[in-house]
This record gives structure tokens, C-alpha cells and sequence, in this order.
């Protein structure tokens, strides 16, 4: 297999990764072969110790998902279209060219502080999952969808998000006992005014998507529920299985107040950029943006959160699948815009840190994706802190570069600490929303670094 070498900052390094090359001669490292998988924390303290930048085999080794957030690529290839309502292998290249993303950067800033909105995001929380009870148990009896009270939910959700989507993507981040319907679209809402807050959509846009998302399983009202729980279905069960959708855009043409656009993006978030969704195998541009956005978020969180799944994937896992389904199933410059957006460790996300210890991320830092703030709450050894901490890697980290940049100290003799990678929930006994909890209602004390469990 050819070495596909990328060049990546120390920093970045992650287990599982294959060193293929350094910035100076192995004989001038304690490394005894030229070229190793990386197994233990302390080979990245060695490689740190020693280098600026490493190259990494990128095809033998594991996926360095946090490096490619600097490195995606954005090409395109353009192939003849297949005819339509042809059925497509879901790993063909799509090879189709698409028209790039008209991005608007920092179109939104943060306005309010998470402690402030979490509590607006609370309520609003039960808001929505108030709603979608109502759509469902309306439809199931025959009635009408309560359309108002669900879209004002939507849009106020999309104004909680804007104003801070930390506090949003808290609630929606933790897993509550509830029908994975709700919490599916409830989610996957959530992910896509992130989305598309990123990518600066306007309000309207955002409005549509939100509520388009949180209705696009309405059709699933029509399916037996047996085979919406089946993992695994036959040709033709898999074919009644898609029926939900038309079922859905079926549901709200009936109902007064949906506008066209949203049932639009209820009608295609199945599709897919090479043309293996449904139910029309769209390709390329024949599918909206708000469908691409739709179609990516319900893919992420599906990954994320399976049905029938007693702990979610690690995020790091689904943004690898994503990436891979690049140029595939989705748009190459959908998937890089959603994976900065969202970030490779998303809030309430379990990590183990470059010095062993295990937290839980508690609040993003816009500006440095890889430098949240993390609640610490196993030591090195994995045995329960007596008090977790509160680390601000991104602060942790200006404070030791301050020392580097005086002449205080040399790079040899501060550790930096960085994430080394994002955990299973579950790996640990580690209850995030007792985490989530503590964090965000309740008062944590001024500075970078404060123990919050155990106060008065």
C-alpha cells in the first residue's frame, strides 16, 4: 500500500496514529524504528519532547481525525449522471460537480454566557419535546399537527442556539429516558442549527431547517414499528421501510401553516449526493442545501445515538464515517464545514487528556476547537478525583506559552496538555449528566481552574 505521508503538528497526535517520518534524523530521537503506531501517551510526550511536526502514514495508520480539520481537502471530480430513480450502491463515488457553499463567516457572535442561557434552553427544551409528543400522539389519533406551537418552539430554539449553542447542544447532548424518535429529531435539530449558525444561514433558513428536521420522521406514524426497530431488513421490507418519507410530506401538505420549503427538507434528507437515497435518488445539486445539511446531521446523529444502542459512539468515530462517505453520500465541503462546526469533541463528550486523566467536555471554545474547557474527574491512575476539576485547556495553554515566550521556561520543561482522545460513553463510570448538572446550574468559582463538587 503507498504511504500517503501528512505533515502534522505534534500537538495533533493522537494514539493510533503511524509515524512515518520526523522533522530531523531518527538517529537524533530515542526512537528505535523509523516508522511506529503510536500505543502509549508517553510516546506523544517523547515525540514532543523531541519534534515540532511529525508525518504520518495516513493509510496504514488510523485516521488522524483531528489533524484533517486543517487539512480537508475540497476537490471535486464531475462524472455523467446516472438516470434517475436508478439505484445506487451507497459507496459509489458520486463524481458529479456541485456548486460551492456561499459561506458566510461569523455572521453570529456569542450574546449570551452559558449559565445565562442554559436556563432559557431548559425550558425551551421541554418546549419542543412537548411538541413533538403532541405531533405524534395527534397523529396517531388522526387529529391535526398543533403546527404553531411547534414551529414557535423551532424558532426559539434557533434564537438559543445563536445567541449560545453551547447550552442547547448540552441538553441535547445527554441522553434522557425517552422514545428515540423524539430524542432523535430533537438532536438532530439541535446539530443542524449548529450547522448552519456556522456557515452563517439566515434566520429564515434556519427556522426552516430546524422545523423541517424535527418533523421528518412524522411519517414513521405509517410504518410498522417492528420494522422501524429492525437492524437489519430484507430488500423488500427495506423498500416499505423508505415509504415513511412520502408518508411525512404526505402528513403536512394536509396540514395549514407547513410552508413548502420545510416539507421540502422532510422530503430530502434520505437523499444522497451520489443518488443511493430516497426516494427519488437525487444527485448533486438536485438535492437543496437544506436537504444536504438535513441528510448530514441525521446520518451523524443515527451514528452517534443507534436505536437499540445502550451507549452512544464516541464522536470522533462518527466524524470519521463521515469523512469517508465524503464526495459519496454527502457534499466533500458540507462534511468539512460540519465537522469545524461541531467540532471533533462535541459538549459532554468523555476524553482522556495527554496526562491520563479522564474528563468530560463542559463548554467549546469557538476559536480553538481542539482547547474546550473539560471537567476532570478521573486522575491518571482512572481513580475518582476527591473534587473535579475545572481545566481550561486553551487558558492552560496561553499561560504556558506566555512562560515559553518571556524566556521563563523552555519548551522541554512544561508539558502541554492536550487531548489525546475522545472515549466511549461508558468506558468509564462517569455520570455526565450529574457532570452537566453541576456544571451549568450551579455556581462555579472565578479562575481557570476551581473544584465545583463538594462546596457549600
Amino acid at each position: 500500500m503507498a504511504i500517503k505521508q501528512l505533515k502534522v503538528d505534534v500537538n495533533e497526535l493522537t494514539l493510533g496514529m503511524f509515524v512515518s517520518g520526523l522533522d530531523r534524523p531518527w538517529s537524533q530521537t530515542p526512537f528505535p524504528l523509523q516508522g511506529f503506531y503510536i500505543r502509549e501517551l508517553d510516546e506523544i510526550k517523547q515525540l514532543k519532547a523531541h519534534c515540532k511536526h511529525v508525518y504520518i502514514d495516513v493509510a496504514k495508520g488510523k485516521g488522524p481525525v483531528a489533524a484533517r480539520l486543517k487539512t480537508l481537502g475540497k476537490t471535486t471530480g464531475s462524472a455523467s449522471q446516472a438516470g434517475a430513480g436508478q439505484r445506487v450502491a451507497k459507496n459509489t463515488s458520486a463524481n458529479i460537480p456541485v456548486a460551492p457553499l456561499k459561506i458566510k463567516r461569523n455572521v453570529y457572535q456569542q450574546k449570551s454566557a452559558l449559565n445565562k442561557e442554559v436556563a432559557v434552553a431548559k425550558e425551551l427544551h421541554q418546549q419542543v419535546y412537548h411538541a413533538m409528543e403532541q405531533v405524534l400522539s395527534q397523529l396517531e389519533k388522526g387529529g391535526d399537527i398543533p403546527v404553531k406551537d411547534t414551529k414557535r418552539a423551532a424558532s426559539q430554539m434557533v434564537d438559543s442556539v445563536v445567541r449560545n449553542p453551547d447550552a442547547f447542544t448540552w441538553l441535547a447532548r445527554v441522553r434522557e429516558v425517552d422514545e428515540h424518535t423524539y430524542t432523535h429529531a430533537m438532536r438532530s435539530s439541535v446539530w443542524g442549527i449548529l450547522f448552519g449558525r456556522h456557515i452563517g444561514l439566515g434566520k429564515t433558513d434556519l427556522d426552516t431547517l430546524a422545523l423541517g428536521i424535527l418533523l421528518k420522521d412524522v411519517g414513521k406514524v405509517n410504518i410498522d414499528a417492528g420494522l422501524i426497530a429492525q437492524k437489519v431488513r430484507s430488500p423488500a421490507d427495506e423498500l416499505e421501510y423508505e415509504k415513511f418519507v412520502l408518508h411525512g410530506c404526505d402528513i403536512l401538505r394536509q396540514m395549514p401553516g407547513i410552508e413548502p420549503r420545510v416539507i421540502a427538507v422532510v422530503k430530502t434528507h434520505c437523499e444522497r449526493l451520489n443518488g443511493s437515497g430516497f426516494p427519488q435518488h437525487l444527485r448533486g445539486d438536485k438535492i437543496p442545501l437544506l436537504g444536504k445539511i438535513a441528510g448530514i446531521v441525521t446520518f451523524y446523529d443515527d451514528t452517534t445515538n443507534p436505536r437499540g444502542e445502550a451507549y452512544p459512539l464516541a464522536p470522533s468515530k462518527a466524524v470519521a464515517k463521515l469523512y469517508e462517505l465524503r464526495d459519496v453520500q454527502f457534499q466533500e465541503e458540507l462534511v468539512v464545514e460540519f465537522i469545524r462546526a461541531i467540532g471533533l469533541y462535541p459538549t459532554g463528550t468523555l476524553v482522556e487528556l495527554s496526562t491520563g486523566e479522564v474528563g468530560v467536555v463542559v463548554e467549546q471554545n469557538f476559536e480553538r476547537r481542539l482547547k474546550p474547557k473539560v471537567m476532570l474527574v478521573l486522575d491518571s491512575c482512572k481513580h475518582q478525583m476527591r473534587k473535579p476539576m475545572l481545566l481550561d485547556l486553551a487558558e492552560d495553554d496561553r499561560q504556558k506559552q506566555a512562560l515559553i515566550d518571556s524566556g521563563k521556561k523552555r519548551l522541554s520543561e512544561i508539558e502541554k496538555i492536550e487531548i489525546a482522545q475522545d472515549l466511549e460513553p461508558g468506558s468509564y463510570d462517569v455520570d455526565i449528566a450529574q457532570i452537566r448538572d453541576e456544571y451549568l446550574f450551579k455556581p462555579v468559582k472565578k479562575g481557570w481552574l476551581s473544584g465545583i463538587f463538594g462546596r457549600d
